[in-house]
């Protein structure tokens, strides 16, 4: 047995070891869930009326928010931009700059934080209810599939949702960001638009954003999913799941971001 020094010297290496494993088990999990989805999607085996209904409370509902949130973006990174447009009289590249960073990073990177923390906690909120009141175990007894009809409609959902809403929230960050140049710079929408179409940005810029957001639509649907259907030890443990899914969702977003930004260029 070792002495209370030792146990001390080695407590970071357990707390490592420790934090390791659950990494592992979640990473793990999602992976399992994945190829469970994959395999239902391949058989088409979901259920469709309850596809229609989250693609409404996902996409439709988020609207507010997506509007908020890009149009804000965009007056944001005009703000930002200021300075340096008038130090070197670059009114002309304003359209450029803010084009370049909204579709390749900014627009899908918000976005998707904003569908996590508004979809993804409500989907583990609500798996993890189920599970806690016995109602998955309800549908298996009814020899209903919970993976067809609650989990692929939702992974569907998430990923169709994020995708749709970065497209949507492209387009008004820059109509954000073009008014923005006008109330603050002086430069005219027309100037602006021009500066957005010159030929520097190309449809590569457009699909580098929008295949990011299918990525992030993935792993926000695989923890949502995951940690609601783990959740266990009742209503505090439907906090905790909806805890780890924020936090798993934003972790995962920014590493994946990393990751396919540096595959893609």
């Amino acid at each position: 047995m070792a002495s209370p020094v030792t146990a001390r010297a080695l407590q970071p290496f357990a707390s490592l070891g420790a934090s390791f494993l659950e990494t592992s088990q979640v990473v793990g999990g999602m992976g399992v869930m994945f190829g469970r989805i994959v395999w239902r999607l391949a058989r088409l085996s979901f259920d469709r009326s309850e596809l229609l209904k989250n693609m409404y409370k996902m996409g439709v509902k988020s609207v507010p928010i997506v509007v908020v949130t890009a149009l804000f973006t965009g007056g944001i990174m005009v703000i930002q931009a200021a300075p340096l447009v008038q130090r070197y009289g670059a009114h002309g590249l304003l359209g450029w700059g803010a084009g370049f960073g909204t579709l390749r990073e900014i627009g899908p990177l918000l976005t998707a934080l904003m569908i996590s923390g508004r979809v993804g906690a409500n989907n583990t909120a609500e798996l993890g209810t189920m599970v806690v009141t016995e109602q998955i175990d309800a549908l298996r007894a009814l020899a209903i599939d919970p993976i067809s009809f609650l989990i692929v409609p939702r992974f569907i959902g998430v990923v169709t949702t994020l995708f749709l809403a970065t497209v949507f929230a492209d387009a008004l960050a820059l109509l954000g960001a073009a008014y923005a140049g006008l109330g603050i710079l002086g430069v005219e929408p027309q100037v602006f638009f021009n500066g957005l179409t010159s030929g520097l940005l190309g449809l590569g810029d457009v699909f580098h954003g929008l295949i990011k957001s299918v990525v992030f639509g993935m792993v926000i649907a695989l923890a949502s999913c995951q940690f609601g259907m783990a959740t266990s030890g009742g209503a505090p443990g439907v906090g905790r799941a909806v805890n780890s899914t924020v936090v798993v969702s934003a972790a995962g977003i920014f590493v994946l971001d990393y990751i396919v930004s540096f595959a893609i260029g």
